[in-house]
């Protein structure tokens, strides 16, 4: 079956794609917010186990939020925070990820990285699991506003980025993922889940793409 398919599609994955039905897009709408999920220093600091070398995301993430702010979109800002040790608010995500550890009340690399910290008027979503919206009120918040589309950057694009953004179609919102504003630690990590994303669950584009796209919205 897997040598018939490969004869059909061709070997390269695009192509497989292509051939079994995937890869629509969707339009982007006109009520965006951006979500920055989880702008932790457990992310930026060399001496973390979990350091991405985001040193050019980060900027790119500044940039963004700065169009964002300027266009006059919401702007929300996830944290994952655990009370204790023992993770209980974490249940089996906590078990099964010893590096959440880092992510307990008082730790440093909890704190927001230097420069994504809260701004007046910006919404901090506290959550216990990968997704922005598990958990969280972040649907009924965007529900409440009548956010069409999000626009999403961050950490990290294999775990948190992609639960969001699955999350977010699922909740009815046009999930789109800035490519080079979003990191991991791995570049083949990084890579085959954007191209995963593009494909089955949501939009990607280029902080250049994104940033045009808010200018638009801006002079409409």
């Amino acid at each position: 079956m897997t040598d018939q398919i490969t004869t059909i599609a061709g070997a390269d994955l695009s192509g497989d794609y292509t051939f079994s039905g995937f890869g629509g897009s969707l339009p982007l709408g006109s009520r965006p917010a951006l979500v920055i999920v989880d702008p932790a220093k457990a992310y930026s600091e060399p001496s973390s186990p979990l350091y991405v070398g985001a040193e050019e995301v980060v900027t790119r993430i500044r940039t963004l939020r700065a169009a964002a702010s300027a266009a006059g979109i919401p702007v929300y800002l996830t944290q994952v925070l655990y009370d204790d040790d023992a993770g209980v608010l974490g249940g089996l995500f906590f078990s099964k990820v010893p590096a959440l550890r880092h992510f307990v009340a008082g730790n440093p690399f909890s704190d927001f990285i230097d420069g994504l910290e809260p701004q007046p008027g910006e919404m901090v979503i506290t959550k216990h699991y990968p997704s922005a919206f598990h958990g969280t009120s972040l649907a009924a918040a965007l529900t409440a506003t009548k956010i069409d589309t999000v626009l999403i950057t961050g950490f990290s694009t294999s775990g948190c980025i992609r639960a969001t953004t699955i999350d977010s179609l699922q909740h009815g919102f046009v999930p789109v993922v800035v490519s080079n504003a979003v990191g991991d630690r791995h570049r083949e990590a990084h890579d085959s889940n954007l191209r995963d994303i593009a494909a089955k669950c949501g939009e990607v584009r280029s902080l250049d793409q994104v940033l045009s796209y808010l200018r638009t919205r801006s002079e409409a």
